[in-house]
């Protein structure tokens, strides 16, 4: 008999763990939740969450609660939950539903990097293993028990889309791996050490400002961690300079000072510099660096971030 089976997730990369699981034929996918559809573009048309465009291909029940708070629905028919990238509080009462509870996937070695932003975090700080866990969820953040772990090492030269999108395969296999096995009692679940936790936070625009102080390396693992969104960026004859693609050169010269040899730009750091590939100036759009200098040959020897 298939595995009775809830779904709460919203993003592309709960995508992946939910298109495995309507996949494995041990598993039943028989209800979605997911965040209503949102406004988007300047005529603010509605538009459905990646999840809930997979839940529409393949029939499956969906709903979508602006909160879970009043939620009425009977969960107690299901063997258990999942959740990816769901974006919405679960309450106690929710979690406890299903027979076996909630499993989240989350983005980390947990504890380490507990809380909304696990892969930025990570390649920030220049981490160069992290992994998935695959953990029972309790009322805390990202504090429940957890059931499985699978590691993975970080590429020198990943960014944030192309680690999430690692994560997701290495996750989706841990998770056909552990639901199975948790709910036969094979894996168990084991708390969390409360002593060696970090904590990651939501990201900003300004958090993509660039420090021209800082080496090279640091700030392309803040390019790395903030890419695509929000970017990171300087400012230059007032206005916001766009870094799109960089990579890090063996120059060095004074932190901000922008220097122009044969069609490339290199930017001072305290130790190495940025050369720059593609970027986008305040009201204009992106364009490679050779272009650029078509109309800006001035930024030689200027100072950024000023």
């Amino acid at each position: 008999m298939s595995i009775k089976t809830i779904f709460f997730g919203t993003h592309d990369f709960a995508v992946t763990i939910l298109q495995t699981l309507i996949d494995d034929p041990q598993i039943s996918v028989d209800l979605v939740i997911t965040q209503p559809d949102k406004p988007v573009g300047r005529k603010k048309e509605l538009q459905q969450s990646p999840i809930k465009k997979l839940a529409l291909k393949y029939n499956i029940e969906i709903s979508q609660p602006e909160n879970l708070k009043s939620y009425a629905l009977d969960l107690t028919p299901y063997t258990i939950g999942v959740t990816a990238q769901y974006g919405l509080l679960i309450p106690k009462e929710i979690l406890d539903s299903p027979k076996h509870g909630i499993l989240n996937v989350h983005t980390s070695l947990l504890p380490k990097y507990r809380g909304a932003s696990p892969i930025q975090s990570a390649l920030i700080n220049g981490e160069t293993e992290t992994g998935v866990t695959i953990m029972k969820m309790d009322a805390g953040l990202d504090t429940g028990p957890i059931i499985l772990q699978k590691t993975l090492k970080i590429d020198e030269n990943d960014t944030y889309p192309q680690l999430e999108l690692k994560l997701a395969q290495i996750a989706s296999g841990a998770l056909l791996e552990a639901i199975p096995d948790y709910i036969s009692g094979k894996l168990e679940a084991i708390p969390q050490d409360d002593s060696n936790t970090t904590n990651c936070r939501q990201f900003t625009r300004e958090d993509g400002k660039i420090d021209w102080t800082r080496t090279a390396e640091e700030i392309y693992n803040q390019y790395r961690g903030l890419t695509p969104w929000p970017g990171v960026w300087t400012t230059w004859d007032g206005k916001r300079l766009k870094l799109f693609k960089i990579k890090i050169a063996n120059k060095n010269f004074e932190p901000g000072k922008v220097l122009v040899e044969d069609n490339n730009i290199y930017i001072g750091c305290c130790r190495n510099c940025i050369e720059v590939i593609e970027l986008q100036l305040e009201g204009k759009g992106v364009m490679r660096v050779k272009t650029f200098l078509n109309g800006n040959t001035h930024i030689h020897d200027q100072l950024l971030g000023l």
